[in-house]
């Protein structure tokens, strides 16, 4: 059988072979990769609601410039 292929991860820009790695080091790394994959989803998320928030405005005050004014005097 061919050799056992390792996966080189890079850590603060220091390269590292995972399988190398004690157990708790792998489930800290692993802990922090689906970190960065949580907060890229939360990015996502927010990106949405931001987006989502400016069309609700836009249309509000769409609204507003379409209703008649009121004249306050009377």
């Amino acid at each position: 059988m061919g050799k056992d292929k390792k996966t080189p991860i890079t850590i603060d820009g220091t390269e590292y072979q995972y399988e190398d790695l004690s157990q708790e080091q792998q489930a800290l790394f692993n802990h922090c990769v689906d970190l960065d994959r949580k907060i890229s989803n939360a990015q996502f998320n927010l990106d949405q609601l931001m987006v989502g928030k400016e069309a609700f405005i836009t249309r509000l005050n769409q609204s507003l410039a379409e209703e008649p004014k009121v004249d306050e005097a009377e």
